[in-house]
């Protein structure tokens, strides 16, 4: 299946249904009057959050949705129905934003939340709603109002505990691979992941979601190489799992090229708790480790670790250190939530 995590749809609420004209005619009835029905109001425009999807990939292949329009009135004083609703399904994680692609309406974080995007006309009046002890016979009556329709953008944000940056053949989708049942392509040449992947770790006893997004290349942010564009699934992640190839000439260099392309990003990814892992250090002598090690202590901002993916060394302290990292920031949300204590009251 295609992962897509960018769409552009139309949505247009259903119209009014027009009121109708009548008049009552029965036998042995000398007065009937009139008895027009009002029309139905026009259908709605909706998202909700379900689940069993991961991808907008059905946006590919439908890209309008409109309600229907509400039944018009009738004679005997019937009024029309409601037009039927159009419904946008997306996955947990999806944000709603208007053509502009900047201004969000909505941001769907759990499963069974709904928001109305467009409202249905309101159904006209039937000429019965027009009947006054001055105008016994009105003989007008009213259309349905107009519905709504505009070009709305979905983004899909992929809701995980942690996030794995680097540079491209950092070792990412191994890592992934190595501690979840993922199985992400795997090559040895840049960008083999095109699209972000995710998989749950266990470490102990406890599970978290980690995602692996494609690697990251100096000047991401102004478009070279696939772009920032993925940067997006890791808003959501707590923690940061930075992935420094121990192979590289340059290890300060590798690290500070993704630093930058975070802080060029911005939407407060530099400011996430971060462990720096320098990978591949099966492939290095010891002291060459050690020498590397040293040359990243200075610059790193947060927990520096060395680990070998391929021969699973030092994997289970990079697991437990995210965990760690992971129940930090749960108990800082939740202090941040709490009310403010009042001052102790005494006589």
């Amino acid at each position: 299946m295609k992962f897509l995590d960018q769409a552009k749809v139309f949505i247009r609420s259903g119209n009014g249904g027009a009121g109708s004209v009548s008049f009552r005619r029965e036998k042995f009835v000398e007065f009937g009057g009139p008895d027009g029905g009002d029309g139905g109001r026009g259908g709605d425009v909706w998202a909700e959050c379900v689940d069993g999807l991961n991808t907008l990939v059905d946006y590919r292949y439908q890209q309008h949705f409109k309600a229907k329009t509400g039944t018009h009135g009738m004679g005997r004083d019937r009024s029309g129905a409601k037009g039927a609703d159009a419904t946008l399904r997306v996955p947990v994680g999806t944000q709603v934003f208007e053509e502009d692609n900047e201004t969000l309406i909505a941001d769907f974080t759990e499963v069974g939340q709904k928001v109305r995007l467009l409202e249905g006309g309101n159904g006209g009046f039937g000429n019965a709603h027009f009947k006054t002890s001055r105008n016994q016979t009105p003989r007008r009556a009213n259309p349905g109002l107009e519905g709504e329709e505009k070009w709305v953008w979905l983004r899909l944000k992929l809701i995980a505990d942690a996030g794995l940056v680097g540079l491209p053949n950092a070792g990412k989708s191994t890592f992934l691979a190595a501690v979840s049942a993922a199985k992400p392509k795997i090559a040895d040449y840049p960008f083999t992941t095109l699209h972000p992947n995710l998989g749950v770790v266990r470490a102990g006893d406890r599970e978290f979601v980690l995602a692996d997004i494609p690697g990251l290349i100096e000047g991401a942010s102004e478009g070279h190489g696939l772009g920032d564009r993925f940067l997006g699934h890791i808003e959501r992640c707590n923690v940061l799992v930075h992935l420094v190839d121990g192979t590289a000439e340059d290890v300060v260099g590798a690290y500070n090229t993704i630093r930058d392309e975070l802080a060029a990003y911005g939407h407060g990814l530099e400011d996430k708790a971060e462990i720096a892992v320098l990978n591949k250090i099966d492939a290095l002598a010891e002291d060459a480790v050690a020498e590397k090690l040293k040359e990243l202590k200075p610059v790193v901002v947060g927990e520096l670790l060395a680990a070998s993916t391929a021969s699973q060394k030092n994997i289970d302290k990079v697991l437990f250190a995210v965990t760690r990292r992971l129940d930090e920031s749960r108990k800082a949300e939740a202090e941040e939530k709490l009310p403010a204590t009042a001052a102790s009251w005494s006589p």
